[in-house]
């Protein structure tokens, strides 16, 4: 029998693999299916409206563990196959999850010691979900069984085109007596002795020096940083073991030609998404959005600090995470088909929307967009989230709607699938980073003396000033692109010398790099000696890989090359605006209502050039952005959080002509691009407003969704494009050079 690996911090290196077996050549198109929950026998009927509706892939099984095993050691294995069965016989392939994050209570009742502790000894009761500790022996021993049972079953199955293990992990960090006691074993191996650990995480503070291992405390009641950041990626690395573990179950019983996946949602607690993509064939993962007026472009309301995306930035910036996870394509395991969560939250998109949030997703890189879920439930903790079809089953504008995005995706998956996202700037998101400055966080929360969210906040400011600049960002990762972050099973993005990196990324934007090492610094700045564009953001240099902050002024070992250092820096109570600087002669244009948010950096000169000034008779004596030339390159330094106005006019300076190269475009309209290995490029063009907007086009394209002739699908250049309200066009070029 085997077990789940001893530490928190391994990485098998044969977990890795790159890229979907999956043969179809398209987008896959469905939604989650759970016969088991229907009121009364339908599967035909509902199997029939899929196929009517296009539909090429369903995920099931993944939540009924009590289904298949509704007693200790008594298997129900038989009630999935006329749901297999029916799939198959309409081409529509299956996804098979694996039980293990909805236990059943005979589990729960024969093993109480398997229940989750969310606190040092505060149990979490049952009756939700993923109420156990998955390090627990007895919890592995259940868990391996129920797999080895299901997938053996259907291994063989021909619908089975891929196999999810669990779901959404890391909702909840373990505090479990037994899980501690791996906490301190993984410090011993890791530090080696309590001294080590004292120097290295400052203990001498508080007079928190240990004279032994067992000196050290629990983290409920934890104030030290280093120890929390410790403890945050000890939990990303039990999660990350835990859905390796599962994963190499699977792919022992049904071989290398099924893909293994899971379904991740990102901003939960326990996931560092890179290390755990890397033991999956393809990433995959949620993406719930707010609907209705909150997809509008020009939008200007604050981002959302949960996990229901709010404004269509985030929504693409959701998607540009998931890709990369493994720099590759990704799959959407869960979107919303209707409401979302509970009986308060009843959003259903305006007419449009549905294709309109497909094809943004699609553009980014996902390879499926599958609904949660095919029919509303009857009953249940989610009885109110809309499912493809509502409680009467009656198919209505949901399934209409979706049934004509089938179509599209029929049409034109396979030629949009041979592409890959464009990009104007290069982002670098850094997990870790996001982790620290949870404990070490910049800004206030309501209530709060510390956001939790302070590394999102700061990051968003960037990639949304870039959305609405025109741009598209391709997020890289320390993993991927730092040999002193190298993980076991992570490949290295191609090019990750700095040297070849500035030449196929020429802007990387750094923002709250904060948990950086020297080598690290280091290879930013021969990334701009070697002519990339470093853009530095607020926290990013200053502190250490401990999260200790660093002795050297900041941003730390990039000073000299930015021409600007500083010591100071102060939180902003309310927005503060900016004017461009008299001495501006690089032609940064600042947008009406510009304005430093949250924080400001007191950067001092030596040899920078100053772009744009506070106004404020105090904070007026430090520059809010910098730059230099910095050999062949340039390094600029943001030393605030840019209001959307002010991070606009940033992206518009340091790309004046965005990669997709549409001119003319309406404030509602978004262009998106791919590009195939032929040379062939893909756009997307989305007007994301009640009013109907034409645009030139500019080249000759084709009409990827024109039901026509193969004339009538030919657009010519400056030929108008017209748009109707939330709606969407797809065109391609065609081969080229």
């Amino acid at each position: 029998m085997s077990t789940a690996p001893s530490t928190g911090a391994e990485v098998r290196p044969d977990a890795a693999r790159s890229g979907s077996p999956d043969p179809f050549d398209g987008i896959r198109f469905g939604a989650a299916y759970y016969a088991e929950y229907q009121p009364s026998p339908r599967l035909d009927l509902d199997l029939d409206l899929m196929a009517e509706a296009g539909f090429t892939v369903i995920r099931v099984g993944e939540s009924v563990w009590s289904t298949w095993e509704p007693e200790n050691g008594v298997f129900d294995l038989d009630w999935l196959q006329p749901v297999l069965d029916g799939a198959h016989a309409r081409g529509i392939g299956v996804i098979l999850g694996t039980p293990t994050y909805a236990l059943p209570m005979w589990l729960a009742r024969q093993y109480p010691e398997i229940a989750l502790d969310t606190a040092t000894g505060v149990t979490k009761h049952w009756g939700s979900r993923q109420e156990m500790d998955f390090t627990n022996p007895a919890f592995l021993f259940h868990a391996e069984r129920i797999i080895r049972k299901v997938v053996e079953r259907y291994c063989d199955h021909p619908a089975v085109i891929g196999y999810q293990v669990d779901n959404e992990p890391g909702l909840t960090l373990l505090y479990n007596r037994g899980v501690f006691e791996r906490f301190v074993d993984h410090l011993r191996g890791l530090y080696g002795d309590v001294e080590t650990l004292n120097r290295e995480w400052g203990l001498v503070y508080w007079s928190h020096r240990l004279s032994t291992w067992a000196d050290l405390w629990k983290p409920d009641g934890n104030f030290q940083p280093q120890y929390d950041l410790a403890w945050r990626r000890f939990q990303a690395g039990l999660v990350t073991e835990y859905i390796g573990w599962q994963a190499d179950i699977v792919r022992e019983i049904a071989g290398p030609d099924r893909f293994v996946t899971t379904c991740i949602s990102y901003d939960q607690p326990g996931i560092e998404d890179v290390d755990l993509s890397a033991h999956l064939d393809i990433a995959a993962g949620n993406a719930y959005y707010e609907m209705q007026d909150s997809l509008a472009v020009p939008f200007t309301e604050p981002r959302s600090e949960g996990w229901i995306l709010k404004g269509t930035w985030a929504l693409y910036h959701l998607a540009d995470l998931m890709y990369s996870s493994k720099q590759s394509p990704f799959l959407i395991t869960e979107t919303n088909a209707s409401s979302i969560g509970h009986a308060s939250l009843n959003f259903s998109p305006y007419d449009g929307q549905w294709r309109q949030a497909a094809w943004a997703l699609v553009s980014r890189g996902a390879e499926m967009i599958e609904y949660w879920h095919w029919h509303t439930l009857h009953f249940g903790t989610e009885t109110y989230w809309g499912g493809v079809l509502p409680h009467s089953q009656v198919p209505g504008r949901t399934y209409r709607e979706l049934a004509a995005l089938g179509a599209e995706f029929a049409a034109a998956g396979a030629a949009v699938r041979r592409g890959r996202p464009d990009y104007d700037v290069a982002v670098l998101y850094d997990s870790d980073s996001k982790f620290a400055l949870s404990s070490q966080a910049p800004f206030m929360a309501p209530g709060l003396w510390l956001d939790p969210d302070s590394y999102r906040k700061i990051m968003a400011a960037f990639v949304r000033g870039a959305f609405d600049a025109g741009l598209q960002t391709r997020l890289v990762r320390p993993q991927q692109l730092f040999p002193t972050r190298a993980t076991a099973g992570v490949e290295a993005l191609e090019g990750a010398d700095a040297r070849a990196f500035a030449a196929a990324y020429p802007v990387l934007i750094v923002p709250a790099f904060f948990t950086a090492a020297d080598a690290e610094l280091d290879w930013l700045d021969e990334y701009a000696r070697a002519g990339g564009h470093l853009v530095l953001g607020p926290r990013s240099a200053y502190a250490d890989r401990e999260g200790r902050a660093r002795t050297e002024v900041q941003p730390a070992r990039l000073d000299e090359a930015s021409g600007a250092w500083y010591e100071e820096f102060a939180n902003l109570p309310r927005p503060l605006d900016v004017v461009e600087a008299a001495s501006n002669d690089d032609d940064f244009l600042l947008r009406p209502g510009s304005a430093a948010t949250e924080w400001i950096d007191g950067l001092t000169l030596t040899t920078a050039d100053v772009l744009v000034d506070y106004v404020h008779p105090h904070f007026g004596q430090w520059p809010a952005i910098t730059t230099l030339e910095h050999g062949a390159g340039d390094v600029t330094v943001v030393g605030t959080v840019p209001n959307q106005e002010l991070a606009r006019s940033l992206a518009e300076w340091l790309v004046p002509t965005p990669v997709a190269g549409w001119a003319d475009v309406a404030p509602s309209v978004t262009v998106t691009s791919s590009t195939a290995d032929d040379g062939s490029r893909v756009y997307f063009v989305h007007n994301w407003s009640w009013s109907p907007v034409s645009v030139p086009a500019p080249v000759d394209l084709i009409d990827l969704l024109a039901t026509g002739s193969t004339d009538e699908q030919r657009v010519a250049a400056l030929q108008t494009i017209d748009l109707g309200p939330w709606d969407v066009r797809v065109f391609s070029t065609g081969a080229s050079a």
